[in-house]
């Protein structure tokens, strides 16, 4: 069992910038492809970014292209999503989830890709 952790939200400025990190439990971490998802009020849950095992695949929805880049750090059990030139529509809770089996990076991950999730953080932007 994984369990996930997300702090790091909080309120910001449209133009700021935050870093938002995922804390994962157990020994197995290295080996999941993990992902953000962000759900806005009133909205589902969606897909934002992705990396595989390595690091070295990553996809993004168009949104986030050029304005998010995801990491991870295997040694620390950890994923980070950074988040620069914030507007008020990224404002949302943002879920760390991972997955068990493989992911080449080529597409979105979708809620049922999903093994683990994190409890989710607020972002607020405000204009």
């Amino acid at each position: 069992q994984v369990q996930l952790v997300e702090p790091g939200g909080g309120l910001v400025q449209a133009g700021d910038s935050l870093r938002l990190s995922c804390a994962a439990s157990g020994r197995t971490f290295s080996r999941y492809a993990m992902g953000w998802f962000r759900q806005a009020p009133g909205n589902v849950r969606e897909f934002v970014a992705a990396i595989d095992w390595s690091g070295d695949s990553i996809y993004y929805v168009d949104s986030a292209k050029g304005r998010f880049t995801i990491s991870r750090d295997n040694a620390k059990n950890t994923v980070y999503l950074q988040m620069n030139s914030l507007k008020p529509e990224d404002t949302a809770v943002y879920y760390c989830a991972g997955r068990r089996g493989p992911y080449s990076a080529n597409g979105p991950l979708y809620d049922y890709d999903m093994d683990y999730w994190g409890k989710g953080t607020l972002v607020t932007v405000s204009s």
